[in-house]
């Protein structure tokens, strides 16, 4: 088939490999503009697109694609028989979606309805769900709410990070996705049970600040959940701490203030949370450093009995 492919972040790619892969003809990628990132705030690229130029497919970046219209007759002109949307970024208008032979596909990293937006794996792990998986649907001018094709579902793991979990979905996501458009002409489609959805919505960067007050499996899964994106973080002498990798000590009972160091030792800084529970912080990164064991910050940092990472 003639496809133009919407997306942007490294999750995507897998779906856009496996179509090139299955010999599909990939004739233009849309993708989100270049960002400013790091310290420099140098532009950069997105996944798809670095990726896209490497192959030799055209790219275009709309900053509104739903009010530019000379994005809309490029896509118009490819003349694609389907389009293909994998964490695109945008609300893509109807304009694009029915012009084509088939309708729109888009891979959601969710077992729709549950988790309609932007940030559904993130909110797997932040809410401690047992189970995901990869819903194809067809898109339409409402968020998440099109008709479903195809669906797998997955067990969680149980130590499992949102950039984990996204990796493995991304997987799943590109052979359901082939399997699909094989047998698309014969696809049967579902109404979503719109009385069932939930949200799924953009993390802001404020939301990977570590609430002590909280039970220490809820910080776990925090920390696994935001750790890689936007970042977990706490405060230690006035200056951010970054937590990048830690867990809960269930058979430890804290009695203390949240946020309260309360032992430093070879396997990390463990810290007072809700409930008298404890946290461990195995690797940090702090403010203008590298990552680092928690015990070798412990070590060039002379940590008193009344400090906290609050």
């Amino acid at each position: 088939m003639k496809i133009v492919f919407f997306g942007s972040p490294a999750a995507a790619l897998p779906s856009l490999r496996a179509l090139l892969g299955a010999g599909h003809e990939v004739d233009l990628v849309v993708t989100q503009p270049d960002k400013p990132a790091g310290r420099g705030r140098k532009l950069l690229p997105s996944a798809v697109k670095s990726f896209a130029v490497e192959q030799g497919i055209p790219v275009i970046e709309p900053a509104k694609i739903r009010t530019d219209g000379s994005a809309l007759e490029r896509v118009r002109s490819a003349a694609p028989d389907i389009n293909v949307v994998v964490a695109y970024g945008q609300i893509i208008p109807n304009a694009v979606h029915y012009f084509p032979l088939y309708h729109s596909l888009n891979v959601h990293f969710s077992l729709l309805p549950k988790y309609r937006g932007a940030a559904p794996v993130q909110w797997t792990i932040l809410n401690g769900d047992a189970e995901s998986g990869v819903t194809i649907i067809e898109l339409d001018d409402r968020m998440d709410e099109g008709d479903i094709l195809a669906v797998t579902r997955v067990p969680v793991g149980p130590r499992e990070t949102a950039r984990e979990l996204e990796e493995r979905l991304a997987g799943l996501g590109a052979s359901l996705l082939l399997e699909t458009i094989e047998h698309i002409d014969g696809a049967s489609r579902t109404v979503q049970d719109h009385g069932l959805a939930s949200l799924a919505p953009k993390i802001k960067k404020e939301d990977g600040r570590i609430r002590w007050e909280d039970a220490a499996p809820a910080v776990d899964r925090r920390v696994r959940s935001l750790a890689h994106r936007p970042g977990a973080y706490a405060f230690f002498r006035g200056k951010r701490l970054n937590v990048l990798r830690g867990r809960a000590l269930e058979a430890m009972q804290a009695a203390g203030e949240p946020g309260r160091i309360i032992a430093v030792g070879k396997a990390g800084i463990t810290v007072a949370c809700g409930d008298e529970t404890a946290f461990l912080v195995e690797e940090l990164q702090p403010e203008g450093k590298g990552p680092m064991a928690a015990h070798v910050f412990s070590l060039g940092t002379r940590i008193d009995p009344d400090d906290s990472l609050g």
